[in-house]
């Protein structure tokens, strides 16, 4: 259930959708990427590949190019890799496709869960699109920095702030955020664990993190005291107490590309969008 209202929110509101030069700068990625990687065979993966909409372009676009493509998309929603599979059978056979059910967050050996990546002669491209925002950057960035081999192709993009004043900027993106879809996502996790909406209210707002970044936060403040349980576990909430349940952090491309290069990714190329809302980067080891 969230993973179909999280299709339908990025559906409506993400800038890859709504954004026809969004889609552009995503389409010179791939065609620059095929362009310069020399290999007969390849390895895709995506990292928090979503419905897999972008990677399947991106192996459309490989496949065109006379290149043999594996792909293994990567998500923590079993729905959402399924989702993914789906959507790229449309452009590989199924026994090139190899799904993997797996949270970033926690994961310990990425590296060997990944199938086909003991085969170090097959080039691999891994995408990593639109998930920088959902993670603390002190976290996944090292455990990006691993994954990636000397001779490994990273697709990188990240949301960006729009203009030249970071603080104007990010607040002009919060209603993509403050809005009765991304609430109703929002709420689903509670409400399922038996929450009801009238319990409390979701607050959004812009929080000033460490590496002089901004975020927006959603949380939800409890009216009346609750309680839930899960697995046995009991949990309460006093009246006035808040629970986070999403944030995502806006970029500066500057800031952006000295991130990647304090975890030994270096960005080649990159592009952005003519709203300055979202930048692709091709980057390596």
């Amino acid at each position: 259930k969230q993973t179909q209202q999280w299709l339908a929110l990025h559906q409506r509101y993400s800038p890859s959708r709504t954004d026809d030069n969004c889609g552009a700068i995503y389409e010179q990625s791939f065609n620059a990427v095929a362009r310069t990687i020399q290999a007969e065979k390849l390895h895709v993966i995506g990292l928090g590949c979503g419905g897999g909409q972008k990677d399947s372009r991106l192996i459309a676009r490989l496949e065109r190019g006379g290149n043999k493509v594996f792909y293994t998309p990567c998500d923590v929603a079993p729905a959402m890799v399924l989702t993914a599979r789906r959507t790229a059978l449309s452009v590989l056979p199924d026994n090139r496709i190899y799904p993997l059910v797996c949270d970033l967050q926690t994961a310990n050996d990425l590296r060997g869960a990944i199938h086909l990546s003991r085969n170090q002669k097959l080039r691999r491209i891994i995408t990593f699109f639109g998930m920088i925002p959902n993670f603390e950057p002190d976290e996944i960035l090292p455990k990006l920095a691993s994954l990636i081999r000397r001779k490994d192709v990273l697709l990188f993009s990240a949301n960006l702030a729009p203009g030249d004043d970071y603080a104007i900027g990010t607040g002009r993106i919060l209603p993509q955020y403050n809005n009765d879809q991304t609430r109703d996502w929002l709420l689903t996790f509670l409400i399922d664990l038996g929450i009801a909406k009238n319990d409390g209210a979701l607050l959004f707002d812009i929080e000033n993190t460490r590496h002089d970044l901004k975020r927006i936060r959603a949380r939800f403040r409890f009216k009346r005291a609750c309680q839930i349980t899960i697995d046995n576990e009991a949990f309460g909430f006093k009246a006035g107490e808040l629970i986070r349940l999403f944030f995502s952090y806006r970029y500066r491309p500057d800031r952006m590309l000295d991130l990647l290069a304090s975890h030994g990714l270096k960005a080649h190329q990159q592009w952005i969008t003519k709203s300055g809302e979202e930048g692709v980067f091709v980057c390596s080891k």
